[in-house]
């Protein structure tokens, strides 16, 4: 009975206290459930904690931290409305900017560590080599430039820091491409779908269990330990948004699905013929050997978490 109990007291000391920001969101949905194999997870939505007012921000949390002291800050929170954002600058700034800038500050203070998202529309798309993240960054539109101007917050304010880069985020909650594709192939016969722009979709739940791994990795790393800092996540390979589009059609099919739109009815266009008010980068490829081989990690290719979003969102039909 006292070794058990020994035991017991053994894992919940060594137990992490995780406060979860963002936990409505497409990520942060996922997080909140993965998060929880590290210990005790504190979930808040934007109705509980809001981004948007940075001084609210950091009244909410100090107040928080009362009863709940936080060993991890994972940030899920974003203004990811792109275009939006061309107008939106200040709201967009207070979100991607300030807000990650106080929580950076906190975790400093609370000698927490801190995890961070961020986009690869911190560069400027040029080239087709996959960016790496010693890479110069160049914004091309409002929405990158705050997402880089909080990670330059936080690595300045909050040597504790994992800023993890993706793209294309996908998964079975919230609003995302693959669902509008779903959606407009039911509605149309044929789709015209930007041809020129490549990356590669990465799904919620390869991005919850990279953190994990990174937070089991990094539990007692000391705040000079040189694997803080960024890293690329996503998935492997590369497709364009008409390829993806195409995959996702053909996955549906396969699994059933009654649709009007087939792969073979996916056109692809320029982005010039797609006007949109943000700038998007042409080259969305992320470069992820860093990630790789400091934590020892294979990340699986994009087809492979499409398929299994598509299998959760479609039951399968025997012929």
């Amino acid at each position: 009975m006292s070794e058990f109990s020994d035991e017991l007291n053994l894992i919940n000391s060594s137990a992490q206290r995780l406060l979860l920001l963002g936990a409505n969101g497409q990520l942060g949905h996922q997080l909140a459930v993965s998060l929880q194999q590290l210990g005790e997870v504190k979930a808040l939505t934007r109705a509980e904690v809001d981004l948007a007012n940075p001084v609210a921000l950091r009244e909410a949390l100090v107040h928080i931290a009362q009863t709940f002291q936080p060993t991890v800050i994972v940030n899920a929170a974003a203004y990811t409305a792109v275009d939006k954002a061309q107008t939106e600058t200040e709201l967009a700034h207070a979100v991607n900017a300030a807000s990650p800038a106080v929580l950076a500050e906190l975790a400093h203070a609370w000698n927490a560590t801190l995890v961070h998202y961020s986009t690869d529309y911190v560069f400027d798309g040029s080239g087709t080599q996959p960016w790496q993240e010693s890479d110069a960054t160049h914004p091309l539109s409002v929405y990158g430039q705050t997402k880089r101007d909080g990670e330059l917050a936080i690595t300045a304010l909050c040597p504790k820091h994992l800023i993890l880069r993706t793209s294309w985020v996908v998964g079975t909650h919230g609003g995302n491409f693959l669902k509008t594709m779903l959606r407009l192939a039911a509605e149309r016969d044929a789709l015209r779908v930007v041809a020129d722009q490549i990356g590669a979709p990465t799904g919620t739940e390869l991005l919850a269990d990279v953190t994990v791994k990174l937070l089991q990795a990094m539990s007692d790393a000391a705040e000079n330990d040189a694997r803080w800092g960024v890293y690329h996540v996503a998935a492997a390979g590369e497709v364009s948004w008409q390829g993806y589009a195409q995959h996702v059609i053909a996955g549906a099919l396969h699994r059933g699905a009654q649709l009007k739109a087939s792969p073979e009815t996916v056109s692809p266009i320029t982005t010039a013929e797609y006007p949109v008010h943000a700038p998007r980068p042409l080259n969305s490829r992320l470069n992820t050997h860093k990630l790789q081989t400091t934590f020892a990690m294979t990340l699986p290719a994009w087809q492979v978490g499409v398929d299994a979003i598509l299998d959760q969102l479609l039951s399968k039909t025997s012929t």
